[in-house]
């Protein structure tokens, strides 16, 4: 027995599924997880030893590779001076001048834990701001496991076929409003549905959790203007994408304006961390200004601001964004070449680091176009690649994501093995 498998069979004595997060169980590909041991660049090393090229990136923080000497430097200074305080500190007031800088709709900005905490914080500030309690979000995005948002969720939950949570009151649910990505006419009866009852429209402005998909053009430019004549909030979950597809993430790629934005992942430089921010008006409705209650024990946390800090910093000076997205159009033309040749269908949406491979011939545009793809096809290409050396997520509704460590051999043999799995499907 292996010694993934063995810590999978101690874990699954004491962890639900053997796993903290449900994805990483591998059951919608088949097989046991493998458990990693260290991470360096763009490979992991596994328990048993394998070095395998991630796409993966702890799901969408390391934009610079694992365990970048910069970062690790910012943690280990941090750590000299302790772990947590329970008060302000001064990496906190920089961190939230980088992101004030770089995301052009924030004016104010609170950190929190996650990226889970960021959006169920946003839905309830839209509420208590508009005083209004219905929400708009649309089918297989995902943000977070609280109960308004687990509606018709993608990642996890779609993988495992479970987009309604057990455990969400209908009472709740029926405050969810649940719309098509891409449809402007759903999002006219909705509005005309709930006369002076939305709070707040909440939307994965590039989808990321039922794979990766773009929005139609002048789609998002629509949404904008349909929640501003109606007087709802504007929420963009930018955990996914905020600094990676580009520094502003979405909305400065698209010259939209949310009034507020939930972020994540790479400003945290790889540990845990979530921060919403936007309109002053709005967030200063939070206490101790105003009525709305948010607090976190760990918020602010100086080894999460002082990694995050450091990964900015470095997006700052690098500016790796032309090169990111060289290393995606390299991959995606890679997949399909290699489908074209094998004569199988597929779509590769793709938009600087970040990417997905569908087994249709249906361009995919929202929730159930990205549902004909084929997931038992997508299954038996993820062991494929794995066996070959090449970590994709192990589910079809997942985004992949590239890292400035991608560079150079590693996308070039990524390449190979992804090419090399297709022709042997």
């Amino acid at each position: 027995m292996s010694s993934s498998e063995q810590l999978f069979a101690r874990a699954r004595q004491l962890i639900p599924g053997g796993v903290n997060s449900p994805v990483r169980a591998f059951r919608s590909v088949g097989g046991a997880p493998f458990f990693v041991k260290a991470a360096h660049g763009a490979m992991l090393t596994t328990a048993d030893d394998r070095e395998l090229i991630d796409f993966v990136g702890t799901w969408g923080p390391a934009i610079h590779g694992h365990n970048h000497p910069v970062i690790r430097a910012a943690i280990a200074a941090a750590l000299d001076r302790g772990t947590s305080f329970g008060t302000p500190n001064p990496l906190e007031v920089e961190m939230a001048e980088l992101i004030v800088r770089f995301v052009p709709s924030i004016q104010k900005v609170r950190m929190c834990n996650s990226g889970t905490e960021a959006t169920m914080s946003a839905i309830r500030l839209a509420r208590g701001f508009t005083r209004r309690d219905k929400i708009i979000k649309f089918s297989g995005c995902y943000h977070g496991h609280s109960d308004s948002l687990l509606i018709k969720a993608g990642s996890g939950a779609l993988t495992h076929g479970h987009p309604d949570s057990a455990g969400v009151p209908a009472s709740f649910a029926a405050e969810t409003v649940v719309l098509p990505f891409n449809d402007r006419a759903a999002l006219d009866a909705a509005f005309a549905a709930n006369p002076g009852q939305i709070a707040g429209v909440i939307i994965e402005a590039y989808c990321g959790n039922v794979g990766f998909i773009m929005p139609d053009a002048g789609y998002l430019a629509y949404l904008r203007d349909i929640t501003a004549q109606h007087g709802a909030v504007l929420i963009f979950d930018e955990v996914m994408t905020g600094f990676r597809i580009a520094k502003g993430g979405v909305q400065e790629r698209e010259s939209i304006t949310p009034d507020l934005t939930c972020l994540g992942k790479i400003i945290g430089g790889g540990l845990p961390v979530g921060a919403f921010g936007g309109r002053a008006d709005i967030m200063d409705q939070l206490a101790p200004l105003g009525p709305v209650y948010q607090a976190g024990t760990l918020s602010g946390n100086p080894l999460a601001m002082a990694a995050g800090i450091a990964a900015l910093r470095l997006l700052e000076s690098e500016n790796p964004y032309a090169r990111l997205d060289t290393l995606g159009r390299r991959l995606r033309d890679a997949v399909l070449a290699a489908c074209k040749a094998k004569g199988l269908p597929a779509q590769v949406p793709q938009c600087g680091s970040m990417f997905s491979i569908f087994f249709t011939a249906t361009p995919v545009r929202d929730y159930a176009t990205a549902l004909t793809g084929d997931a038992q096809l997508f299954a038996r290409f993820f062991h494929a690649c794995l066996e070959r050396g090449v970590y994709l997520a192990p589910s079809a509704y997942e985004a992949g994501f590239l890292s400035t460590a991608h560079d150079g051999v590693a996308i070039e043999r990524a390449c190979d093995i992804l090419t090399n799995a297709i022709a042997r499907l």
